[in-house]
């Protein structure tokens, strides 16, 4: 059996994010700060991200005064808590191959210090010295304390209403460590 350990590269690595509304979107980019993925005998078995909350940037928003209030609501306790909680993590506890490049990958995903296990499809791919795996995660944020304008939480909201799930789309790029 052979075990080989992949590093996460952050520059070549990312998140996007999109949140939904009643009336639209709203999409933007966070930072991955860390992580590693490893393969035994040539297949993915585990391995683990660090995401930077403290980098979440938002795209579709031009107005610069109109952004920075919006990511400052981000940042706030209603939301990622920045400020507490300036790391969020996956940890892979299952990897379960479909077929040649598809995955099924089970983990824990922990925000504001809060841990559930997600179950999401990826891609990876192999080539020599490194890996690049791909997927996207749907987060309940009701269930890391991200309560605002959530219809499970309050009533009448109408089109202020922000649906309870977000998606990441992640995309990890790792080299070998020697």
């Amino acid at each position: 059996m052979e075990t080989q350990t992949f590093a996460v590269d952050g520059s070549k690595s990312n998140i996007d994010w999109t949140g939904k509304k009643v009336t639209g979107a709203h999409n933007g980019s966070i930072d991955i700060k860390a992580g590693k993925l490893t393969l035994q005998d040539g297949k993915l078995s585990g391995g683990n991200f660090v995401i930077d909350t403290t980098s979440i940037k938002i795209l579709d928003i031009t107005d610069p005064a109109t952004n920075a209030q919006f990511a400052g609501h981000l940042f706030s306790e209603d939301f990622f808590s920045t400020e507490r909680f300036t790391e969020a993590t996956f940890v892979m506890t299952s990897t379960d191959q479909q077929n040649a490049d598809n995955y099924l990958i089970t983990g824990d995903l922990t925000i504001k210090g809060i841990t559930h296990p997600v179950s999401f499809p990826a891609k990876v791919h192999f080539s020599e010295g490194s890996v690049t795996a791909s997927g996207k995660i749907l987060v309940d944020r009701t269930r890391y304390e991200m309560k605002f304008r959530s219809g499970n939480f309050f009533t009448n909201l109408g089109d202020t209403l922000i649906y309870n799930e977000f998606e990441l789309d992640v995309t990890l790029t790792a080299s070998a460590t020697l």
